[in-house]
């Protein structure tokens, strides 16, 4: 999966995911714009990957808000001369029953979560259709296509997502351009350790291989859906969640 020459952007690259993600792009080849609000966590992440031989540079954005999105992609265009791949990873939650929740609550998730990938979709296709050559992968999540109660704002974004990925699929396939989704199952990782051992236990037996995943095990499904030797895979969702969710 040689990604030499390529450039990626990783949105919600300060941790978890995005984190590895970016880690995993760099060790294949590519150049790396991470992407995130913590400038401080970017800055030690493109200063790993610079120290390891890689290429990286960090971006503050809060995806949340539309004119830091086209700042942020705009510059790192600038910086390295084009986008080629496009990881819409940044995500949230703001858990609650629907019956008690806040329209706030809703809409920052939908927000954060879907519209910003739409966003930063919108800003990126220039590049991409420029060089006819592209990777859109929006990491989703099991939820989006089984539900979750008390996750009602959250599974809708998430089943936004895959509807999105769909649709992009069809509008670029002609550019050489791929869209694709991936939907973890439970990964361990800052979102997940909040939650109370009961229902980590519950969840545990819902997954046939036995353990939780590891953000290296999304990242490693990224750098393959990023690279050549997926470039006839386009609309597709890959379930990455140890058997939680079959079919």
């Amino acid at each position: 999966m040689n990604l030499e020459g390529r450039v990626a952007l990783v949105t919600g690259a300060s941790q978890g995911i995005g984190h590895a993600c970016a880690l995993h792009l760099a060790r294949e080849g590519a150049s790396v714009a991470v992407a995130a609000r913590n400038q401080q966590k970017l800055d030690e992440l493109a200063a790993a990957i610079t120290a390891s031989g890689g290429k990286a540079a960090a971006f503050q954005m809060d995806v949340a808000d539309e004119e830091q999105i086209k700042v942020a992609i705009k510059s790192a265009i600038a910086h390295f001369g084009k986008v080629d791949i496009l990881v819409n990873n940044a995500g949230i939650t703001r858990d609650q029953l629907v019956m008690r929740m806040k329209r706030p609550d809703w809409d920052v998730v939908l927000n954060t979560n879907l519209t910003s990938a739409y966003l930063c979709i919108q800003n990126v296709i220039p590049s991409m259709l420029k060089q006819r050559w592209g990777r859109i992968i929006n990491i989703t999540s099991v939820f989006g296509r089984m539900g979750q109660a008390g996750q009602a704002n959250y599974a809708a974004s998430k089943a936004g997502l895959i509807g999105l990925t769909l649709a992009i699929a069809r509008e670029v396939a002609s550019r050489n351009i791929t869209s694709n989704a991936i939907a973890p199952g439970f990964i361990e990782t800052n979102m997940t350790a909040s939650l109370g051992d009961d229902f980590k236990q519950n969840a545990l037996k819902q997954i046939p291989l036995g353990r939780v995943g590891t953000p290296q095990d999304i990242a490693s499904a990224v750098a393959f859906l990023a690279s050549d030797e997926a470039s006839y895979i386009t609309g597709h969702v890959l379930n990455v969640n140890g058997g939680m969710l079959m079919g």
